[in-house]
């Protein structure tokens, strides 16, 4: 069968596209497992090379033409990661909403011409909650964006939902919390989660944006990958009508995350961290939750990571082991 992924030049989107070539099936149209036959990888740029085992379609998903020829080939399955981040889409307001919106809707609009629905999964974001939080979120915390990234992430999951409703798409939103140990930094609000780790790991020394006791609610990319393949192949009955899952992630703050780099760098050579606090991104995580706890998703058995250790353990496992 056909899949797809959009934003798969991303460093998410390329950790998916691996993680599917290695299982080689997913949940076919009737639910039991069927070969991938072709992976396509969409962005905006063109994607690092998979040894010819997937295609690469460059592309810009705010133009509804260039999507409906994307999927107007056919596809059993679509993972839409494709966004501009936090950061950026509060910087550029006209590019975060023809990107993050304008593109969602072109790909909805482009499914709802395929002779079948195909099954998609949406990246949606802990972005969508705001305001006076509680310091973990729940499954029934209401959501109260406070950024442009967070509303039309927003906005994304209820057009999934109607979509859903009127059978166009068979479709699944993941809330995720922040995603680290990313390759490289990023546009987002929350890179510095990655960099905090990865700099001092990579011998540099690293200027953090953040005081050390903000938190952060984490997932690494490995339980991400396989959250979006388990959403994706459960039967749909299995969500009802609450399309909608938080993931889990466990709390952290920069100093446990210092602390996790020293604990487990080895023989390393690590970079210092200074703290060089930036208002701007303060006042963007300032008003993000520290722990994200979904009940529905562990239910279902998605599994968040076990510690702070264990993602930096990961990081140094699947993107520093040749170093």
């Amino acid at each position: 069968m056909r899949v797809i992924i959009t934003g798969g030049a991303g460093f998410l989107g390329r950790k998916l596209a691996r993680a599917i070539l290695e299982r080689g099936a997913l949940a076919g149209p009737d639910g039991a497992p069927a070969p991938v036959s072709e992976l396509v990888l969409f962005d905006n740029v063109p994607p690092d090379d998979l040894g010819g085992r997937a295609e690469a379609v460059t592309g810009d998903i705010g133009d509804a033409a260039t999507v409906r020829d994307l999927v107007g080939g056919g596809a059993a399955s679509i993972f839409h990661l494709a966004a501009i981040v936090s950061a950026g889409a509060e910087e550029d307001f006209d590019l975060g909403y023809r990107v993050n919106l304008d593109g969602t809707r072109n790909l909805l609009e482009a499914c709802r011409g395929l002779t079948a629905p195909p099954r998609l999964v949406f990246a949606s974001s802990i972005a969508v909650y705001g305001g006076d939080l509680p310091e973990t979120i729940e499954d029934d915390t209401p959501p109260l964006p406070q950024t442009s990234y967070g509303i039309q992430k927003l906005v994304g999951e209820q057009l999934i939902h109607d979509y859903t409703r009127k059978g166009y798409i068979d479709g699944r939103a993941l809330r995720l919390p922040t995603i680290m140990v990313r390759p490289s930094p990023n546009r987002a609000a929350s890179t510095w989660a990655s960099s905090i780790i990865r700099e001092p790991l990579q011998g540099k020394d690293y200027d953090c944006p953040v005081e050390p006791h903000v938190v952060m609610a984490c997932l690494s990319p490995r339980r991400t990958a396989d959250a979006f393949i388990a959403v994706h192949d459960l039967p749909g009955d299995r969500l009802g009508l609450k399309r909608t899952l938080l993931l889990s992630g466990l709390r952290a703050t920069a100093a446990d995350m210092a602390e996790a780099v020293a604990r487990n760098a080895g023989n390393r050579r690590t970079g210092a961290i200074r703290w060089t606090p930036d208002p701007a991104i303060m006042r963007i995580v300032g008003g993000w939750p520290g722990e994200a706890r979904g009940a529905r998703a562990e239910a279902l058995g998605i599994a968040p990571d076990g510690s702070i250790d264990e993602i930096v353990r990961a990081f140094i496992a699947d993107d520093l082991a040749d170093d």
